[in-house]
């Protein structure tokens, strides 16, 4: 069994409000802790099968782990919350390939990294909690600091990465790419990924945002992706989903007209909760943009356009907000202006993107490929979740033993918003640090609920 007399230990005093960092830092680490893992031995168990068919029931574990030991730049953070992100998904279905070829490949970079290669993976890249213990060189964080990670884990030796940190050739996802992510009691980062908690959400409110918000913002509002300004018209596949659902506020914080697509009422309703006004429900519409597996149907693009118009007052989208991938693209590029630009993240229906290339080029459109974000696009967005400008959308939270239930429903997409993980906060409801702001925002906060 894990550690649990240290872990009690650590839970009762990360509970006490007035708490210093030298009694955070004076209780013993446990020796081992409960995390969620894939296993080397087990990527061939879905060989043949179509990735719809595949469980993640089957293939997630809890299990006993270690606590690895903390090196230069790093930290160790008492996880109390997580949440489920798409890259799970693909870890907990070995898709598009094993995620144990980033371990061993990140394991040959250095001693250290050598860590990371093992027969088991952690998953994981978001975490709400609070820091154990710091490794030498960090000075701006300390025990006891309540703490969001971001999931960009770079080493930064390559001039490329100074200007961008996304561009560093050794950038990597920590928790897809690297071993002991945030689906866990204890989770190692480097400690340049830790932010401030938001002082008015709950652990699992906290833990929601990260990954999600931050990819949006790249995407979206920064110079590195769309450039997001007033008045545009932004057309946002999802809308309410995981990713969609940040991409919607930002564009309504931002000025800007979303047009959001769903699949069903249920989510039509929560956009409109969010302010958004032009809402397509692609499955009450019918929209088929494939005749089969292998024809698209342009006139099936062409009766899309015509409803984004009908919403916008004739209008075009300046903005795709882009992540379905295959069953989407070709649409996507041709319902955008001339001179817009579809900015593409993920390709959860398929990375093999086809699409008539006259709409492109004789349009002057642009594809900007984003993914995750900078560190410092990773900061602006969780600033505007701590100054309550952007909402988490959390919708549920399981405990850590039913995480693979979570990650099955986010890859069934039953879900909505973002499905949250209570790894060592006992319940619900905890960790909330600002009441006053939290008031002001509660229905914004439990929109998705």
């Amino acid at each position: 069994m894990p550690d649990s007399h240290a872990l009690s230990e650590l839970l009762a005093a990360i509970s006490t409000p007035d708490r210093a960092p030298e009694d955070i830092a004076a209780l013993p680490l446990p020796e081992s802790f409960r995390a969620v893992t894939v296993h080397k031995e087990d990527t061939e168990m879905f060989r043949g099968m179509t990735s719809a068919d595949k469980d993640p029931r089957k293939s997630l574990r809890v299990d006993e782990v270690p606590v690895p030991e903390l090196g230069p730049g790093e930290a160790l953070v008492a996880v109390m919350a997580s949440s489920v992100n798409y890259n799970t998904v693909w870890s907990s279905i070995f898709e598009p390939l094993p995620t144990f070829g980033f371990l061993e490949r990140y394991g040959r970079t250095s001693p250290l990294a050598a860590r990371h290669d093992l027969p088991y993976h952690v998953l994981g890249s978001d975490l709400a909690g609070v820091v154990l213990r710091t490794g030498p060189g960090v000075n701006v964080w300390k025990p006891g600091d309540e703490v969001v990670a971001h999931c960009l884990s770079v080493e930064l030796e390559s001039a490329d990465g100074h200007d961008d940190t996304m561009l560093d050739p050794a950038q990597r996802i920590w928790g897809f790419e690297t071993n002991f992510g945030g689906l866990a009691e204890i989770a190692l980062v480097k400690a340049n990924q830790l932010m401030p908690k938001a002082a008015h959400l709950t652990w699992e409110e906290a833990a929601a945002p990260g990954l999600v918000n931050s990819t949006a913002y790249r995407q979206l509002v920064s110079r590195n992706g769309a450039g997001m300004k007033q008045g545009d018209n932004v057309l946002i596949w999802g809308a309410s989903g995981g990713l969609g659902s940040y991409a919607t506020q930002l564009a309504l914080a931002g000025g800007a007209n979303p047009v959001c697509v769903v699949s069903n009422q249920r989510k039509a309703e929560v956009c409109r909760s969010m302010g958004a006004e032009a809402i397509i429900d692609r499955s009450a519409e019918d929209y088929r943009f494939w005749s089969d597996e292998h024809t698209q149907n342009p006139r099936e693009w062409k009766r899309f356009g015509g409803r984004i118009r009908e919403l916008t007052g004739g209008e075009d989208v300046d903005i795709v907000f882009e992540h379905p991938g295959r069953e989407t693209f070709g649409a996507s590029v041709y319902v955008t202006r001339r001179g817009g630009t579809i900015v593409t993240c993920a390709s959860t229906s398929g990375y093999r993107h086809e699409f008539d290339n006259r709409y492109l080029w004789m349009h002057l459109k642009r594809i900007v490929g984003t993914h995750f974000a900078n560190y410092r696009e990773a900061w602006e967005a969780n600033r505007l979740v701590a100054k309550g400008k952007i909402h988490p959308t959390l919708s549920c939270a399981y405990p850590l033993a039913d995480t693979a239930l979570a990650v099955h429903d986010v890859h069934r997409n039953v879900h909505q918003g973002k499905v949250g993980v209570l790894c060592l906060a006992p319940t619900e409801g905890l960790g909330v640090r600002d009441e006053e702001l939290r008031a002001q925002h509660i229905d914004a906060i439990n929109r998705f609920r």
